[in-house]
């Protein structure tokens, strides 16, 4: 029995497969159970959201269920996550405490906590997520962490899967300029999953912009051993060629990882060329184009792309609703 829901690797392919069969079901109304009826879920943000909160508020209800948004130092009480800590600080619960009083009163606990951007070192252990886990007997569902953003790639999934069905495609994931570093979970994790679905995956970036190297191993195993591949690049003229898949986001460099101005000032260089244009689409196969969304127009993509029927970042917003559905009823029962 699976207890938590924190990355996708945690599961086999054919488990991952099952919770995108449920969730396809869930969204032609297939399946109209309610697994959560009596039953309260407590979604924990320690940063701002649209499409989790609402999908997963939405979900719980839809499940029969009530949920319970709680946000650390705004609506509850700040925390503190460190072991063996003198609270004489600004921190007033401990997340000990927190959790052990939570999981009294709920039957899930999600948890949304972005990487801070400081300490790579540090982030990349999940330092709050991994509290949650070990003081929680309770499943965690992970909302977004510092390396993982496992529902959102879920949903991209099967968002994938409604247009090509089961075939092998050609995928992209291309960094994007962005006017400062953002967090790694959304490209983590979308290139953990396509690996794990057996999908032909090409990451561009430039350099120094390079995935968690222990992750890119796991990822290029993960590819192998279900039979796809990895391919990554620097030359973004290229990257293009022949795809079928689009996925862009950008995130921060590790060697300017807490150093976010030197970052900011690097990057510029690639302002005009790391972007997402009709240009770039007219080299691929008719590829559709992914976002996580929130995304900068102009920015990461142009408004011709994202506006083309080619287009698909409406159905990903969508599917986190099915996908979080399928996820939560696998785990209450």
């Amino acid at each position: 029995m699976i207890k938590n829901f924190l990355k996708t690797s945690d599961f086999s392919r054919a488990e991952l497969e099952e919770i995108i069969e449920s969730a396809a079901q869930f969204k032609k109304g297939e399946l109209t159970g309610k697994p959560l009826s009596g039953k309260s879920v407590a979604l924990v943000f320690f940063n701002p959201s649209l499409r989790t909160r609402a999908s997963m508020q939405v979900g719980i209800y839809d499940l029969g269920g009530n949920s319970v948004i709680l946000e650390p130092g705004n609506t509850s009480w700040t925390l503190e996550h460190r072991e063996n800590v003198v609270m004489d600080s600004d921190k007033t619960e401990h997340l000990k405490e927190f959790v052990g009083v939570l999981e009294r009163y709920v039957s899930l606990i999600g948890v949304r906590t972005f990487a801070e951007l400081k300490d790579w070192n540090l982030e990349r252990t999940e330092p709050i997520l991994s509290a949650f886990e070990k003081y929680s007997t309770k499943p965690i569902i992970n909302l977004e962490s510092a390396m993982h953003h496992p529902c959102q790639s879920m949903a991209d999934m099967l968002t994938i899967r409604e247009r090509f069905g089961k075939q092998r495609k050609k995928v992209l994931l291309t960094w994007a300029w962005h006017p400062k570093p953002l967090p790694m979970a959304v490209p983590n994790s979308f290139a953990l999953a396509a690996a794990q679905f057996g999908h032909d995956l090409r990451i561009a970036h430039p350099k120094g912009y390079e995935l968690d190297a222990e992750l890119t191993a796991e990822i290029e195993r993960q590819a192998n051993e279900n039979g796809g591949s990895l391919e990554i690049t620097n030359e973004i003229d290229e990257a293009f060629d022949n795809v079928e898949v689009v996925y862009a986001k950008s995130w921060g460099s590790f060697q300017h990882y807490g150093n976010a101005d030197q970052d900011i000032r690097e990057r510029e260089i690639y302002r005009e060329k790391w972007i997402v244009d009709a240009a770039k689409m007219q080299k691929t196969n008719d590829a559709i184009f992914m976002h996580c969304l929130p995304v900068r127009r102009n920015v990461i993509v142009t408004d011709a792309v994202i506006d083309s029927a080619n287009s698909v970042v409406l159905d990903e917003a969508e599917n986190r609703l099915h996908v979080q559905k399928a996820i939560m009823a696998k785990l209450i029962n």
